[in-house]
């Protein structure tokens, strides 16, 4: 496993070429979600019941599909963007940080599905990941929680043998129940890329959007139409 993340890092620089080629492939399969049927071993017994986590089938439906939004191709994310296990960070504090490169969680999400969304015009060279991961309700809270602290406390870390740094929050977005934003830097075979992330919990369901310029430009933002559109979906569905 740990050589398939190893390739699956080291071959994002070369998805680069995917954005002058966007505009002339069309959509894949819809292979992109998966249900993991353990149960969390960090679950609440006392917490209140919230809202019933999504489904997979729900999930599926409330993701991005092509045409959802003007200007960019989206498919299915592969299983190698979306491995299953959660490898460990270096320090252990930076942990749920980490696990949204491949956006994961711990506990891990009942069911996720995830999309990879790249604008077709040739000059754009940031490459996005739209994940709904269903969670109850208590555990996305926590997760969240874990997160934005995290985004505050962990300056850098190493996951996969790689290197991450220059970790800054960003102003909170107004999103769903609660959001949170952050930028960080990557030291990927030498390849200097940036990465910005908006986490949102809509009542159960959290929402992980990812940018990298692969370019390794200063910014790496979430474009804001992609955010909408998705938001809108998911709430339509939920």
């Amino acid at each position: 496993m740990k050589s398939g993340l190893g390739r699956t890092l080291a071959g994002v620089g070369a998805l680069v070429a995917l954005t002058a080629t966007a505009g002339c492939g069309g959509g894949g399969a819809d292979d992109g979600g998966k249900t993991v049927d353990k149960p969390s071993a960090k679950a609440s017994a006392t917490a209140e019941p919230g809202p019933k986590p999504l489904g997979e089938a729900q999930l599926k439906k409330a993701a991005l599909a092509q045409g959802d939004v003007k200007g960019y191709r989206i498919t299915p994310a592969s299983e190698d963007e979306i491995p299953d296990v959660s490898v460990p960070a270096n320090p252990a504090s930076c942990q749920a940080i980490a696990d949204l490169f491949f956006v994961g969680t711990e506990p891990d999400a009942e069911a996720r599905v995830a999309r990879s969304v790249i604008s077709t015009e040739q000059t754009d060279a940031t490459l996005l990941k739209v994940g709904l991961l269903a969670h109850e309700e208590a555990n996305a809270k926590k997760i969240l929680a874990e997160v934005r602290e995290e985004s505050e406390k962990c300056h850098a870390y190493e996951h996969t043998d790689y290197q991450y740094k220059d970790v800054k929050p960003g102003e909170t977005p107004k999103l769903g129940d609660e959001a949170v934003a952050f930028t960080l830097r990557g030291d990927i075979d030498g390849d200097k890329m940036t990465f910005g992330y908006t986490v949102v919990r809509s009542g159960s369901t959290l929402v992980v959007f990812q940018a990298l310029n692969a370019l390794g430009g200063a910014e790496a933002e979430v474009p804001d139409e992609v955010v909408k559109a998705q938001m809108d979906k998911l709430e339509k569905q939920a």
